[in-house]
């Protein structure tokens, strides 16, 4: 193995273990699953310095770990396979914007999308047994409107606290996000 080989290696192991660990971090959670945190900052982080093919399979493990450690949501092996494995996974799409400038917020909104789209699918073909339902003190009727208004609410709050956070760290890391420091 390569000295790059391995830094790549390393470098995912470290940010699947920060991932993990900042996902316990939670700002709010939802009562069938799903919560706002920051845990795929380190995940996106990795996707924009190493690319797709290291990125997804970062992101598969922080899924399995997801799965593993917060899998009591989790209705099945539908459920397990949609809202952990494939719903994490997705988010090393964000690799297709490695090292481009700026990349790491096209990335993070892709991933994001991508993860959400996941969950909306999850929502309106295995949740749907408890409609009516209701969320913020209102009932829906609509699977359709219910899985996405559940879903939007943590997902895109994730969004926009990462996006945040990536743009104060953009002009000091701009190196690290750009992998300059992986040249030469």
């Amino acid at each position: 193995m390569n000295h790059t080989r391995l830094r790549a290696l390393a470098e995912g192991g470290i940010m699947v273990a920060l991932a993990t660990a900042l996902s316990y971090l939670k700002l709010f959670e939802l009562p069938q699953g799903g919560s706002v945190c920051i845990g795929m900052l380190p995940i996106f982080f990795y996707c924009v310095r190493w690319g797709l093919k290291d990125g997804l399979i970062c992101s598969f493990a922080y899924g399995l770990l997801q799965l593993i450690f917060d899998g009591a949501y989790a209705w099945g092996w539908t459920s397990m396979l949609l809202d952990y494995l494939v719903a994490f996974s997705v988010l090393g799409f964000a690799g297709l914007f490695a090292r481009r400038e700026g990349g790491v917020f096209v990335g993070t909104v892709v991933g994001c999308v991508l993860r959400f789209i996941v969950h909306f699918i999850s929502g309106i073909t295995i949740y749907r047994i408890y409609e009516p339902t209701e969320l913020f003190n209102i009932e829906f009727l609509n699977p359709y409107i219910y899985s996405a208004a559940y879903n939007g609410s943590y997902v895109g709050i994730d969004m926009i606290l990462c996006l945040v956070i990536f743009a104060l760290l953009y002009t000091p890391l701009k190196k690290y996000f750009l992998a300059k420091d992986l040249e030469g």
